[in-house]
């Protein structure tokens, strides 16, 4: 099928179109809504400007729209803008989506599918945690957190490269302060770096970290696409 991907630059954003590409499927444009807001149930917030780069090394052409608005409603009407855009361009039969447990967000998402008669391809879906972070490290995702807010989670976490000694800690962090190892409820998010679908990798030059004590964002300044080491 040809598909499009709602796009966030985090991991199960790219590791979802991953297994689309390794079933066969031919993933022809990103889907990003430029969101200013920190509290969207639907969208990622943080580093959102930098998947350009991302998607320069993906070679995949990358439709966006800017959102100024928490609303659920308002951001469901600019993900049928940009599926209207993708369909009539690109010919799209389904979506990809990188969710793994929230059921809101996948009903909404479905039913914009459905009334685009489009497939959605949801991968990730109910996938058990630990295994999938250590798939992830297993096939060279390489990734780092670029937002916390959740007990357990403290500003060390932020920028920080995911690595499985990490992985371990984290599972050990979840089971303690209970949140999801996933980060599919808000916990953290991520931003990935390199993986094998990029012919480049990214380099950040230059970033801010913002703490107020309890939740923090990693904002990248500067970034750039070099060659692989």
């Amino acid at each position: 099928m040809k598909l499009a991907s709602f796009f966030s630059g985090g991991k199960d954003s790219i590791f979802s179109i991953n297994i689309a590409k390794e079933h066969g499927h031919d993933v022809n444009c990103l889907l990003t809504i430029l969101s200013n807001s920190e509290e969207s149930h639907l969208l990622h917030h943080p580093n959102l400007n930098w998947t350009n780069l991302q998607a320069q090394s993906m070679d995949i052409e990358q439709l966006t729209i800017s959102s100024f608005s928490d609303n659920t409603n308002d951001e469901l009407d600019l993900f049928e803008k940009l599926i209207y855009d993708a369909k009539k361009k690109f010919q799209i039969d389904g979506i990809v989506h990188g969710g793994i447990k929230s059921k809101f967000q996948k009903n909404n998402f479905e039913k914009i599918c459905q009334k685009f008669n489009l497939h959605l391809f949801s991968p990730l879906w109910e996938k058990e945690p630990h295994s999938y972070m250590l798939e992830l490290i297993q096939k060279k995702f390489d990734f780092i957190i670029s937002s916390v807010s959740s007990d357990g989670l403290d500003e060390k976490w932020l920028g920080k490269n995911i690595s499985l000694d990490d992985v371990n800690t984290l599972k050990s962090l979840s089971e303690k302060f209970g949140f999801n190892l996933n980060f599919e409820g808000g916990e953290a998010e991520t931003f990935v770096v390199n993986c094998p679908l990029f012919t480049k990798m990214i380099k950040i030059n230059q970033f801010e970290k913002i703490w107020d004590g309890y939740r923090g964002r990693f904002e990248i300044v500067d970034a750039e696409l070099v060659n692989h080491a």
